[in-house]
């Protein structure tokens, strides 16, 4: 047994310590009670064998565990020698202490237990052997304490270190993005620039107007619809630009759902797909609806084009990245209680949609 100065003392004694470590003393007196009437025939009634318990144990009882707490405090190990002592001379002094105030309650002369008599000695030993007993539960019942602690750490500390890892992933996940959204806006201005240069610088003017809104908003690690509706206004506003009448959109958020949490960055890559995938191949352009609304508990976020559709032979099929980042994201922040399912549309064109949970605060509106 050694001491350890980690854990530092706490200030002011434990008194819900010591309660809380009486209910067993008082329980391991009425054990020796028992042990004294009925193994040992002492010769008195129980209830006399009781008291005389309770006022040996209670005194040894304080002595040992107040001095222990009040000197070592609650979360520190009791040197092994300077306790042994401790319990030695708290078993002594209860011993002779405990019999006097034993006599004085129940009124019976009892002579002080100062002699060397063999009772005398016999039950100096039962006390010592009894303070023995309950230094072995309590020092069992701390250790199994400080091990589910040291457990709890553990798992504390495995889980912070998962939180981090997932913390990280999901940053570089929102990273890859925005450079995906930024190259092929840029492909399509270099394009512009060729043909239609004051479209092109107008296009360059919306297009840093965007990012100016974006980029503080997308590296956070949480948004509200109402600001990613925002983005997505600004975002097919710019796009409107390039593409003129063949693009027309429509978002659909209702109010109660503008302050609820969402991830940054989650509609931009769909709704990106839908324009580059469905409708800028279509001569004749198309239309774009964005919505929001609520269905048994979920959050439902629908980016729907009356462009090719998914299995038009003209579309082209991409990289996947947007989709397959969005994927990953949610897996990572909610595990499979979010999706992202992608269907054809009808009559024509391509709808994504997104299922989250949807906080306990937020009500549905169509409800």
């Amino acid at each position: 047994m050694h001491t350890t100065d980690t854990v530092p003392r706490k200030t002011g004694f434990p008194y819900r310590r010591l309660l809380a470590d009486a209910r067993y003393a008082l329980l391991l007196n009425v054990l020796c009670a028992l042990f004294v009437t009925f193994v040992l025939s002492g010769g008195q009634s129980f209830w006399l064998n009781l008291l005389a318990s309770m006022c040996i144990g209670g005194i040894v009882f304080l002595l040992i565990d107040g001095i222990r707490l009040a000197w070592w405090g609650e979360q520190r190990r009791a040197p092994l020698l300077p306790f042994s002592i401790l319990v030695i001379v708290s078993a002594a002094v209860a011993q002779v202490a405990g019999t006097m105030l034993f006599g004085w309650l129940a009124n019976i002369d009892v002579p002080a237990p100062i002699s060397m008599s063999s009772r005398n000695v016999g039950m100096t030993v039962f006390t010592l052997a009894a303070a023995g007993a309950a230094i072995l539960f309590f020092g069992s019942r701390e250790k199994i304490a400080r091990l589910q602690m040291e457990a709890a750490q553990e798992k504390a500390r495995a889980e912070s270190v998962a939180r981090q890892a997932m913390q990280a992933q999901l940053q570089l996940l929102q990273a890859q993005i925005e450079p995906h959204m930024l190259f092929n806006t840029l492909a399509n201005l270099q394009g512009l620039i060729s043909f239609d240069p004051d479209r092109a610088q107008l296009l360059l003017d919306q297009l840093i107007q965007y990012l100016r809104a974006t980029l503080s908003s997308s590296r956070a690690g949480s948004t509200t619809l109402e600001q990613e509706f925002s983005l997505m206004q600004a975002y097919l506003g710019l796009m409107s630009t390039r593409m003129g009448a063949r693009l027309r959109f429509t978002l659909d958020l209702p109010e109660a759902l503008r302050d609820n949490k969402v991830p940054p960055m989650l509609l931009q890559p769909l709704v990106e797909n839908a324009i580059q995938h469905g409708l800028e191949a279509k001569i004749e352009g198309g239309h774009i609806h964005v919505q929001a609304s609520t269905d048994d508990g979920v959050l439902i976020l629908t980016v729907a084009d009356d462009g090719l559709g998914l299995d038009h032979p003209g579309q082209t099929k991409g990289t996947q990245l947007g989709v397959a980042n969005i994927r990953e994201r949610l897996r990572g922040m909610h595990g499979d209680a979010a999706s992202l399912s992608l269907a054809a549309n009808h009559p024509a064109g391509a709808i994504a949609r997104l299922t989250l949970p949807l906080p306990p605060t937020i009500t549905s509106p169509l409800a």
